[in-house]
């Protein structure tokens, strides 16, 4: 058990500094529905103690292990005393084929460690699966974590004393990423008006709150042999671009207004798309940033991607819709200061193309 309390049950978090590994360091410490405490201690994979993230980590009481998830010997050793373990490893760093490598190889290795008993990989949907191997779909960063799941679904998960069960937790874009470009107004125009671009069409979003994302984190950790074996995809609801101006109009005030654009139209908007979109591989190794998108937004588009939302709302009664979250969070549509996604942060790869947005949105 962790030496910070051992009489809590120790979650190893690997991807813990990034914006979905707060959500559910967040919600692994907070205490219980009853109002006891949590039953949980934290331990923090990070490269890098000293980073601000990873301050803020152990400011909360988080045990910090350097390490990172490429390295399967220090996985090893960061999982000693692990009762559990959450999985996100990062897709933008390392890419599809790695990934995918890395998945199964901890998942191997996390079955050597003799406390370990509940395994969750942080899961995407695996698009290409979804829209029958059509290419139009592919994501790389969305794939290759749906490969892994689909391989664990073929290990056997066993809830006992001795064994290792698994659950996987498929999530999808943050309800917080419409603070930023990617989802949130690309502009706002001299009346006042802010501009809602994206090549969605019809289709819908399947957004989901930071802290509902905790939320089920914490809620697959407590039903341990409910969750065993199962794949839960999960949301806070489906969004399409109509219902989000209505909403943002409703709940700000503001005058707003969606485009739909093609994908190469929306492309458009950023500068420097053709980079490989994992950036510690080397170029044309893998999807481009905008083949990468393309097959995103196209799935979002074609909405090949579901929710049973009558059961998501049964098991988190309390979770957001849409408006609920804008309110919570005091929305905006302004952009903050911070960065929510740390590779952002750190790297900040493609930028939007400032004048180009004006020209054609503006």
């Amino acid at each position: 058990m962790s030496p910070f309390n051992s009489s809590k049950k120790l979650i190893l978090v690997i991807g813990a500094t990034g914006a979905q590994g707060i959500a559910v360091v967040d919600a692994l410490l907070a205490q219980s529905a009853d109002g006891s405490p949590s039953p949980y201690a934290v331990r923090a994979l990070t490269r890098d103690p000293t980073h601000r993230r990873s301050q803020e980590l152990a400011a909360k009481g988080v045990e910090l292990f350097q390490g990172s998830f490429n390295d399967l010997e220090n996985i090893y050793d960061a999982l000693q005393g692990a009762y559990g373990v959450w999985v996100n490893t990062d897709s933008f760093a390392i890419g599809e084929r790695h990934e995918v490598f890395l998945g199964a190889r901890i998942f191997e290795v996390s079955k050597r460690v003799k406390t370990l008993r509940h395994y969750v990989w942080s899961n995407l949907d695996y698009n290409l699966k979804k829209g029958n191997y059509d290419p139009q779909y592919r994501a790389e960063h969305y794939d290759g974590k749906g490969r892994v799941a689909e391989w664990m679904k073929l290990q056997p998960s066993i809830v006992s004393d001795t064994e290792m069960s698994w659950s996987s937790v498929t999530t999808g874009p943050y309800m917080d990423m419409l603070n930023f470009i990617m989802f949130g107004p690309m502009t706002r125009r001299a009346d006042g008006t802010y501009v809602f671009a994206a090549p969605i069409g019809s289709g819908h979003v399947p957004m989901i709150a930071l802290s509902d994302l905790g939320y089920f984190a914490r809620y697959t950790f407590d039903h341990r042999e409910l969750t065993s074996g199962k794949d839960l995809e999960v949301a806070s609801e489906m969004v399409g671009w109509d219902h989000l101006v209505a909403t943002f109009q409703k709940v700000t005030g503001k005058k707003a207004v969606a485009v739909f654009q093609t994908i190469d139209e929306w492309m458009a908007n950023f500068k420097d798309p053709e980079i490989t979109v994992a950036y510690e591989r080397t170029p044309g190794d893998g999807l481009t940033w905008k083949q990468n998108f393309s097959g995103w937004w196209a799935a979002f588009r074609d909405d090949i991607l579901k929710r049973d939302m009558k059961w998501i709302r049964e098991v988190n009664p309390n979770g957001h819709t849409l408006e609920s979250w804008m309110r919570a969070v005091n929305y905006t549509g302004d952009r903050p200061s911070t960065l929510l996604l740390k590779d952002a942060e750190d790297y900040n790869r493609v930028r939007p193309n400032l004048e180009h947005i004006a020209a054609t949105l503006g």
